[in-house]
């Protein structure tokens, strides 16, 4: 038998906490102008207790070609990547209803 998720009570094969954490999430991709007129995308509303935001920032920058950080509930990207990232975060399983972008 297999090990049972503690927050569903479900067997983890069948364990569906991810997607209804991802379904609550309120995303807002925005963007800023930095000093020396940069521009910068910043990705707020994931929560870090439900998502690696290390490793999403990781992977953000790796799609996007660019450099970023992952900071204080925030991922911050270099450039205006506002619509790779909101594509990138609709293909993981967050609803479109939810992405806001700015």
């Amino acid at each position: 038998m297999g090990e049972i998720c503690p927050t569903c009570g479900l067997p983890l094969d069948m364990c569906i906490c991810k997607e209804i954490s991802k379904q609550q999430q309120k995303i807002v991709v925005r963007l800023e102008t930095r000093k020396f007129n940069r521009d910068t995308t910043i990705i707020e509303g994931i929560d870090e207790k439900d998502f690696d935001l290390q490793k999403l920032a990781k992977q953000l920058k790796t799609l996007c070609a660019c450099g970023g950080t992952a900071k204080d509930k925030y991922i911050m990207l270099q450039g205006d990547q506002r619509q790779k990232v909101t594509t990138y975060l609709e293909s993981l399983g967050f609803p479109k209803s939810n992405i806001n972008t700015i």
